[in-house]
């Protein structure tokens, strides 16, 4: 992509309605607009980071053997009426009433939803387990969104939901979610802490949040310090072994760490002093076991072994998709702007021409893009008629990883410049060897994926 051709809005001066610092930085990066409270459009730079999120979502879902569908954002309030919770939900839920007087609801969630396809369509216990999900947009009413994209009324969420035999099956199924999100965050560049937490509205007795710590973050929590050096890094797990899975959950789980609502001062007070830790997070996902709590009610049977129908034991499992955004920004950007990580990047690298127009400097420029592309890498280059000092703001406010800079001071004896966003470091390189520097960077970033649906 040329600069000179993309569509980025970016602002010089802090707007006044951001109140922290993701929301004043998708502000002026040019990544959002808002439409109404709680509500925006996600312009061009934002909805690529938005996708390449998703993209890391479904393929972590899939190798943990999930299966992706789709499921309407509005639904019929009898389903909710049967699970009991229509009245329960509180006014977060928008209701709606069609031309011909039926009742709906822009989905919070769906739970009742994916139940009734259940119900309609498996009948042994032959087919379980089994795990569906989708990423779809969902609607809950704050009464004061605020935060950009934190706290907004409309969102971007993955949910998926396990139906299985037995409670043993059904907690190994809560467990291989965890597993799963440890390696999505990862990949995002997050260090997202597993928290024993409340189950709110969804119900259940088993439920954990991830949170990403944060000065802003909306909960306090409390944790044992050893918990943060803990990384799942590369590690290979057979999501089908109970013994593996329940193995990452006991590493993951076994310190000091919950949110304000479920916090044991008694507890807490037996971590040594001096790495107790109390801080606020950022939830990002959360991960439900709630047995039969839909199934019963809602009649979601299948017949067992012995011939005798059952409920089927459940849980759902959300990931913030939307909300990621805003949290990856909170827990890295500079005075200078956004930082992203590798893995979520909109843009692999910039290209900045100090001297747009030579002749040299333009070639040098094109030939650059053209090797990074071949390479399998998205570069952003930008070849506005601008001060340098005005492509070097634009560079750091949104946030590129790297940045290659190419003058004809430097072209003169074969060398670009190689800059790190995140350290400020830079090196002079051959415009081969920094192609090939960069795609090394990437190479791990690129082989980590999985084809998406």
């Amino acid at each position: 992509m040329r600069l000179s051709r993309y569509f980025l809005p970016v602002l010089k001066e802090d707007p006044k309605e951001a109140q922290i610092v993701s929301h004043r930085l998708m502000l002026r990066a040019g990544m959002i607009k808002q439409q109404t409270a709680g509500i925006y459009s996600w312009l061009p730079l934002g909805y690529r980071v938005l996708r390449r999120i998703e993209r890391i979502v479904h393929e972590e879902q899939q190798r943990a053997g999930h299966i992706p569908l789709l499921m309407p954002t509005l639904q019929p309030a009898d389903l909710w009426r049967e699970s009991g919770r229509y009245d329960d939900y509180g006014e977060e839920m928008l209701r709606i009433t069609d031309r011909h007087k039926r009742d709906l609801l822009f989905g919070p969630t769906n739970e009742e939803m994916i139940t009734d396809i259940f119900r309609a369509h498996v009948n042994s216990y032959k087919d379980l387990p089994l795990t569906l999900y989708h990423i779809q947009w969902k609607f809950r009413d704050e009464i004061r969104p605020r935060f950009g994209v934190m706290r907004g009324r409309e969102f971007l969420m993955k949910d998926g939901y396990t139906f299985d035999l037995t409670r043993e099956d059904a907690l190994h199924a809560y467990n291989r979610h965890l597993v799963s999100y440890l390696r999505t965050y990862e990949r995002m560049g997050l260090q997202a802490v597993p928290m024993r937490a409340d189950s709110g509205p969804i119900g259940g007795d088993d439920t954990h949040e991830f949170l990403v710590l944060a000065e802003t973050g909306e909960s306090e929590v409390f944790y044992d310090s050893q918990i943060t050096d803990l990384t799942f890094g590369d590690r290979q797990i057979d999501y089908d072994s109970h013994e593996e899975c329940q193995a990452v959950m006991d590493e993951f789980t076994s310190r000091y760490a919950r949110t304000d609502e479920t916090h044991d001062p008694a507890l807490f007070d037996q971590i040594p002093q001096d790495r107790r830790r109390i801080a606020r997070g950022i939830e990002v996902g959360q991960i439900f076991y709630f047995g039969t709590k839909y199934s019963e009610p809602m009649g979601a049977t299948v017949v067992g072994p012995d011939g005798a129908r059952v409920p089927v034991h459940m849980g759902s499992h959300g990931i913030g998709v939307s909300r990621l955004v805003g949290a990856i920004i909170e827990a890295s950007h500079d005075d200078r702007g956004i930082i992203w990580p590798e893995g979520v990047t909109p843009f692999h690298v910039a290209i900045v021409n100090l001297k747009q127009g030579d002749g040299s400097t333009d070639s040098a420029c094109e030939a650059i893009y053209d090797q990074l592309r071949a390479s399998g890498l998205d570069p952003l280059y930008d070849d506005r008629d601008e001060r340098a000092g005005a492509k070097f703001a634009t560079a750091d406010l949104i946030g590129l990883p790297w940045r290659i800079t190419v003058g004809p001071r430097g072209l003169a004896n074969n060398r670009v410049e190689l800059t790190s966003r995140r350290t400020g470091e830079s090196e002079e390189l051959s415009p081969r060897d920094a192609v090939a520097r960069i795609a090394e960077i990437y190479r791990p970033v690129l082989a980590a994926g999985l084809p998406t649906p």
